[in-house]
């Protein structure tokens, strides 16, 4: 069943950054994850989370394919980049729903 990784973060460091994405977007291809959405931050319209300046929206064929993607030895000098050149981080998985059913049974 895929799942969704929503990473929120602000960039700290340019160059480490830049570092990660370079080789980021092939190695979670080769992993089962697709980007499906990047954004930057326009506005706070509610909520009391301190607002992240990027957004990236990740859907992975399954949670093994995201785990095997975070913590792959051949990836060790790779997570590194992202690390050093983020800061905030927030790094949550959802899963797909196809509606909202199953929540809104679950809170009956």
């Amino acid at each position: 069943m895929p799942v969704y990784a929503l990473n929120l973060f602000d960039v700290s460091n340019r160059d480490e950054y830049l570092a990660y994405a370079r080789r980021s977007v092939s190695e979670v291809t080769a992993h089962g994850g697709r980007v499906i959405a990047l954004g930057k931050f326009r506005e706070a319209v509610q909520g009391d989370m301190t607002p992240r300046s990027v957004l990236i929206l990740v859907e992975w064929r399954s949670p093994e394919a995201f785990y095997h993607y975070r913590n792959d030895p051949a990836l060790a000098d790779l997570h590194p980049h992202r690390e050093q050149g983020t800061q905030n981080y927030i790094w949550h998985l959802f899963d797909r729903l196809d509606d909202l059913r199953p929540i809104l049974q679950a809170a009956q």
